[in-house]
């Protein structure tokens, strides 16, 4: 898989709001199908099919403990997602500076307040 079809698959799975709560839950450590579900008025093989999706873009991957597969999030591929979005928050915010720093320039230059009022009639030739 090269790194757009990742990104492509890892977006996709965040954009169910149940499985971004799946990942923040999982940001606190790692839990059970059955702790996963809790908060949800959805079943846990609803979880389950959640949890695959999560897997499959490679966002979280599971162990055995005894009976318990635990679930863990994958904290390289949020790094990769974030330096991915946090590349073109930097594009984005360089560009401001530099349309800031043109405004600023400008305005320096403009003309001091009030110097194209009309002359008083005092002030004609």
């Amino acid at each position: 898989m090269d790194q757009d079809e990742a990104l492509d698959g890892a977006f996709a799975a965040l954009a169910d709001p149940v499985r971004r709560a799946i990942v923040a839950r999982l940001s606190r450590g790692p839990a059970t199908v059955g702790e996963l579900a809790e908060p949800f008025a959805i079943t846990m093989q609803a979880v389950s099919k959640h949890i695959s999706v999560l897997e499959s873009a490679g966002l979280v991957w599971r162990t055995r403990d005894a009976q318990r597969r635990p679930v863990h999030l994958d904290a390289a591929a949020l790094e990769r997602l974030t330096a991915w979005i946090d590349r073109y928050r930097l594009e984005a915010e360089a560009r401001y500076r530099r349309l800031d720093d043109v405004l600023t320039a400008g305005h320096s230059s403009a003309p001091p307040e009030g110097a194209h009022r009309k002359r008083s009639k005092e002030q004609e030739p």
